[in-house]
């Protein structure tokens, strides 16, 4: 039975070398929706058992304080990844990030991984979700085939540097580079109902370009982004979480169609605007939105 935190609130994905105890002892005070413990690219080659050690007692001992926990670990080439599973799933991770996916049989292997853990720690069938990184043309090329791989899988994630690097470009900071996978990316994801996410933003003195760049793809559908210092927290949470005046306008058209559904109308205004049943679900969505970022006052 997969748990019902799929669709939990992830508008922030914080990257943490597992490796290095001061950085993973108490994050949960920036207040990002989700930590990403990396057991990969953060750690050098001759220091993976270090930090399993390190993350799976950080997993076991700390009270992350309602951050959800997810374990990026090594690639499905490397001789890592089934002790990082096991590691992270024993510890009591939410989810395993897997990079570099290219195809469903990937996510089916790391399924099959979890599974076996779950059953012999004794842990609940099921409870440890899966997501998905993408970091290449052929992985953009099959997103819907990875997005709808498994029932545990609850979202997928562009990551822009391996991406622009099999692509022969680079980050430029426009975004150019990066428009195709994001609109392939976020479509795959919502044609599968699952979750998307956009890469990081490593120019931590562009904090302008920063907010312009979360501006864009909060626009083009994305559920959160990907993050690397805690800095940049509060201005993708200011921008994906609901204004007062988006709550307002989403309560008048939810009450409104409720309304006018009972009498037979179709087609109305609020506020001045055109307004008919297919606003429904982006009002609730907007609501429950609210709901989760803890800014909701009102009563639907």
């Amino acid at each position: 039975m997969i748990n019902a935190n799929k669709k939990r609130l992830r508008r922030t994905m914080m990257f943490l070398n597992a490796q290095k105890p001061g950085l993973i002892k108490d994050p949960y005070i920036y207040k990002p929706d989700s930590l990403i413990l990396d057991l990969e690219d953060a750690v050098a080659e001759n220091q993976k058992d270090v930090a399993r050690f390190s993350l799976y007692h950080a997993l076991k001992e700390i009270d992350y304080r309602g951050c959800e926990k997810v374990v990026r670990i090594n690639g499905l080439d490397t001789p890592y990844w089934k002790e990082d599973i096991r590691c992270a799933v024993a510890g009591g991770c939410d989810a395993i990030r897997i990079p570099k996916t290219e195809r469903p049989s990937e996510v089916h292997a790391v399924e099959e991984e979890i599974l076996s853990v779950e059953k012999q720690f004794g842990i609940p069938e099921g409870r440890t979700l899966i997501m998905c990184a993408i970091e290449s043309a052929r992985g953009v090329m099959k997103a819907l085939d990875i997005s709808e791989s498994s029932e545990r899988l609850f979202g997928i994630a562009l990551s822009g540097g391996d991406y622009t690097k099999d692509l022969q470009t680079h980050i430029s900071g426009t975004g150019i580079e990066l428009m195709g996978a994001r609109q392939n990316l976020i479509i795959a994801a919502r044609a599968a109902k699952v979750q998307c996410f956009d890469t990081v933003y490593t120019d931590l003195d562009d904090m302008d370009g920063f907010q312009k760049d979360v501006e864009n793809i909060h626009l083009m559908g994305f559920d959160g982004k990907s993050i690397v210092n805690p800095r940049q927290i509060s201005v993708v949470h200011d921008i994906f979480t609901p204004t007062q005046k988006d709550i307002t306008f989403a309560e008048k058209v939810v009450k409104e169609i409720d309304e006018k559904k009972e009498l037979g109308i179709g087609v109305f205004t609020v506020d001045g605007k055109m307004i008919d049943i297919a606003f429904y679900d982006g009002a609730r969505r907007t609501i429950e939105l609210a709901k989760a970022s803890g800014v909701y006052k009102g009563d639907l």
